[in-house]
């Protein structure tokens, strides 16, 4: 019997991820809070948009993708009353262990298996169907929604117990607004010393400095183009549920309360939304 699968939340992440499940055949149903995008879709596809209560009901592998924690547990406990009994809810979205583990007892207390699986490698990773998936959970129902993972992600690592997903996301998101630091700052220097982009960056990528963050985001950086790609207000609320794990674990937050400061300014004078390379406008200040 074919796995039927769906996905909640079709944002910038959750529609090419839904996406690939359609390309492999599982893909059943779509759910979003805006209706609209749901349904237009689901037409795309030629699958169904039916309310959550459904979704719970007729399928084997229930993804979502979507913002912030009390998402998270609005959609669960939707979810919850009308759940398919031994169905995996996998959570993809970003936010705290503690959340995973609140959304796993209501998905368990409802006769359902739970997965926290944030991911990582940003929207060109889910348009290409290579994600990095941190997965927290039971082995055996990571294996049961294995296919579901498969259909997107290019690494799928089980971390542990519920909540090891959401922590291994919550490193993840440091070294991520770190190297956004060491790359803006570094190129900021490069443009005030007259160096060509077009040579600098494939240099520097050649070397010790290389990374994901300067191939795909140096250049456009340095040409002011920054609606592609990771919001920055995103990232901010990730830090948010990170500086709290790190004050827990009692370890230093140099570079997690920087870039809270840093992306709040950024937040002030309108520029949210853009791309997190946007903290190049604060870099090239004296």
């Amino acid at each position: 019997m074919t796995l039927k699968a769906a996905f909640i939340g079709l944002g910038a992440m959750g529609a090419p991820m839904a996406g690939h499940l359609h390309a492999k055949g599982l893909l059943a149903a779509v759910g979003n809070r805006t209706q609209s995008r749901a349904d237009a879709l689901a037409q795309e596809l030629g699958v169904q948009a039916p309310d959550l209560a459904t979704i719970a009901s007729t399928c084997d592998v229930i993804a979502l993708c979507v913002s912030a924690d009390a998402d998270v547990i609005g959609v669960v406990e939707a979810l919850a009353p009308s759940l398919k009994k031994g169905a995996v809810v996998v959570d993809h979205s970003t936010v705290s262990p503690d959340t995973a583990k609140k959304a796993a007892r209501i998905i368990g207390d409802a006769g359902g298996l739970f997965l926290d699986a944030p991911v990582s490698g940003g929207v060109e990773g889910a348009k290409n169907g290579k994600l990095s998936v941190m997965v927290g959970g039971d082995e055996a129902t990571l294996e049961k929604a294995r296919p579901v993972l498969d259909a997107y992600g290019v690494r799928i690592t089980h971390m542990g117990p519920v909540g090891s997903g959401q922590a291994t996301k919550a490193v993840n998101q440091v070294l991520v607004a770190g190297i956004a630091h060491a790359v803006t700052e570094g190129l900021a220097l490069g443009e005030a010393l007259g160096l060509e982009a077009d040579r600098l960056i494939p240099t520097l990528g050649a070397g010790a400095a290389g990374n994901w963050f300067l191939e795909k985001r140096g250049a456009t950086m340095l040409r002011n183009e920054f609606s592609v790609g990771f919001k920055l207000a995103l990232l901010h609320k990730d830090l948010g549920i990170v500086r709290g794990i790190a004050t827990d674990a009692g370890t230093d937050r140099t570079i997690i309360e920087q870039s809270l400061a840093d992306f709040a300014q950024l937040m002030s004078e309108g520029y949210g939304d853009d791309d997190i390379s946007a903290l190049i406008r604060l870099k090239r200040k004296s």
